[in-house]
């Protein structure tokens, strides 16, 4: 916590003003970490804050109670500073039994705060979570860091003794208490939880009720013991005028192809599987059914894919969504939408694999795949988000693309990005690009392949249209007529339009924007949610004097027009990904030059300390960086 001010605050301590700070919310997977920190992240975007989340939480549905594998978390970094990860190391960790302690402590900051339920702190609790003794009771471990030991169970329980409930259901509160003191430690509103309990529970006014009390008890908690607590004030961050909410990835996705297809004039059919960390477009998609959006629950990944390629074949826009496994099985159905030339948009929340791999953990491990992922010559459009607000812009730009050029395109986000929130400026649906469909009518001059002379796009015809008959298929496709033919020349030609279709969307594609020293030595190059941890070391690198700049690619295929000449300027790149060097294969082998990669799989964002490291140790070696491939 970068500390500004400090004043005395009469009998309970001090208070300090900061500029930003960083909380992690830990205990078992039924403690309610995720509610609870999403609650905070709405409280610090209601006070004004920038701010950037972390959900992190187990694949097992329910661990056992108290054990390590079972431990759920959410780390929020908010402030009145540009804030672009959610923090690496925390300043503060709310512990609610000891097994959040015990996986998280080693992660804490040195001398940083820890806030711990000291009723979970029995012998059963402490063996399951590999404790010979109490820790805290140990006086090096009192010495080490600033600790705020509190009975929240008994205290929720005797809040909550007339309620009529039972322990039961009354423990289900502890995560509202903890809410409620870490709101008022950090001076934050309780006011959008409150009305958003009022909301959520308006028909369980017993559970609603409780919660309230219970928050409010924590909230203020602070000002009834005679503890010397610290509070603190971080004031609001100043943003561009305009009009802001909280969004995740997920939903921000939805939102954005919803927007470009109602822009269109076009129905939105959604058809998926569900698949963690996807399922949440299917799930928001499904409450907008009001803009003409078709949601679809498929029986599989196949059925799904099927059903949106008939949708785009009847004059809708048509999108599926699921994560890499799921990218694999919908892989000869993609080569199908390719070979038909329809507008189809392909979402993949990537997470860790291979196989099921670390289903609630983010990955950037699937770029090679979206490129070279199905048999034959089947390129695609590929778009990658760089932040949870910019799912939206890479949604409508997926929609757009897809029916400009009438192929399909596929979008790339990830588990951070997915589940991580932050500050959000609702655009101006007047600003948004235009996205401008017209349909085949004329019989006279229609053939299924007479395409436009600038984007190679083939026409658009709604079945059923007089005059308008059409077939298409899995079968290679006669150029114009697109009757079946198997003679080579014929198929040579399709590969090479397809092709040459999918490289004339460089016309659409903005130049890069170079951030930092344009005329520097070393250059990191990113893609996705590297995004804020890219930002962040450049910030810190230039506040250190460092010759360095960076740049961020969100249309991966086909990759930017001007990125050869830039690579060119410098002596070093830097390619600073959550794989093992992808991008980096792609760039070395486009642009033949000698980049370097700086990558890390660990189900996690990029680290930006380390990344720094890597900056340093590249700067100073003349051949190669501590980054390996």
């Amino acid at each position: 916590m970068a500390e500004k001010e400090t004043a005395r605050a009469g009998a309970q301590g001090v208070r300090e003003s900061i500029e930003s700070a960083v909380i992690r919310f830990a205990g078992d997977s039924g403690d309610g970490m995720q509610l609870t920190g999403t609650q905070f992240a709405n409280e610090a975007a209601w006070a004004g804050n920038d701010l950037a989340t972390l959900p992190d939480f187990p694949a097992e549905i329910r661990a056992p109670r108290g054990t390590l594998f079972g431990v759920s978390s959410f780390q929020i970094q908010f402030g009145s500073v540009p804030v672009h990860t959610p923090g690496g190391a925390p300043d503060v960790l709310v512990a609610m039994n000891p097994a959040a302690l015990k996986v998280y402590l080693s992660e804490l900051k040195p001398g940083g705060t820890i806030i711990v339920n000291t009723n979970e702190f029995n012998k059963n609790n402490l063996g399951k979570a590999g404790y010979e003794s109490n820790p805290l009771e140990d006086q090096s471990f009192r010495d080490s860091y600033r600790l705020y030991e509190i009975e929240v169970t008994k205290i929720v329980r005797e809040a909550l003794s007339d309620s009529g409930m039972g322990n039961k259901e009354i423990d289900r509160s502890k995560n509202f208490f903890c809410l409620g003191f870490v709101s008022w430690l950090f001076n934050r509103p309780i006011e959008p939880t409150v009305q958003w309990t009022e909301s959520k529970f308006s028909k369980l006014p017993s559970v609603r009720d409780s919660n309230i009390k219970v928050l409010k008890a924590g909230y203020f908690y602070g000002d009834t013991v005679e503890a010397a607590y610290t509070k603190y004030d971080v004031a609001a961050a100043k943003h561009e005028p305009g009009t802001y909410r909280q969004i995740s990835g997920n939903a921000a996705l939805g939102m954005g192809l919803i927007a470009a297809a109602n822009r269109a004039e076009l129905t939105l059919v959604y058809g998926a599987y569900p698949i963690t960390p996807a399922s949440d477009v299917l799930h928001f998609l499904s409450g907008h059914r009001n803009f003409r959006v078709r949601p679809i629950q498929a029986e599989d990944e196949i059925a799904a894919m099927g059903a949106v390629i008939g949708a785009a074949f009847g004059g809708a826009i048509g999108v599926t969504g699921t994560s890499g496994p799921g990218i694999a099985l919908k892989g000869e159905a993609i080569g199908l939408a390719v070979k038909t030339e329809l507008p189809v948009v392909i979402c993949n929340v990537q997470r860790g694999g291979p196989s099921t791999g670390l289903p609630t953990k983010t990955e950037q491990s699937d770029l090679l795949q979206a490129f070279y992922g199905r048999n034959g010559d089947c390129p695609l459009i590929i778009l990658a988000a760089s932040t949870p607000g910019d799912c939206f812009h890479i949604g409508y730009e997926a929609v757009r693309l897809a029916t400009k050029y009438m192929t399909p395109v596929l979008v790339l986000t990830d588990g951070y990005l997915a589940n991580g929130a932050e500050p959000w400026k609702v655009p101006d649906v007047s600003s948004l690009p235009d996205v401008h469909v017209e349909f085949a009518t004329d019989p006279k001059t229609y053939q299924p392949y007479q395409r436009d002379e600038t984007t190679l796009a083939r026409p658009w015809a709604i079945p059923g249209t007089p005059g308008l008959e059409h077939r298409v298929g899995g079968l290679e496709g006669e150029n114009i007529t697109g009757n079946v033919n198997y003679e080579s020349e014929n198929h040579d030609l399709m590969v090479r339009l397809r092709e040459e279709k999918v490289r004339r969307v460089v016309a659409d594609i903005p130049p890069l924007e170079i951030q930092g020293k344009a005329d520097g030595e070393l250059l990191m190059v990113g893609w996705g949610s590297t995004y804020g941890t890219i930002c962040q070391t450049l910030t810190d690198c230039l506040a250190d004097g460092l010759p360095v700049a960076s740049i961020h690619i969100r249309h991966m295929n086909p990759l930017p027009a001007d990125l050869g000449a830039i690579l060119k300027r410098f002596d070093k790149i830097l390619i600073p990904e959550i794989n093992r060097g992808q991008l980096l294969r792609l760039i070395r082998a486009e642009y033949l030059v000698d980049a370097k990669g700086f990558n890390k799989v660990r189900g996690l964002p990029l680290n930006a300390s380390e990344l720094k490291e890597a900056v340093v140790d590249m700067l100073s070696s003349s051949s190669s960086s501590n980054g390996k491939i």
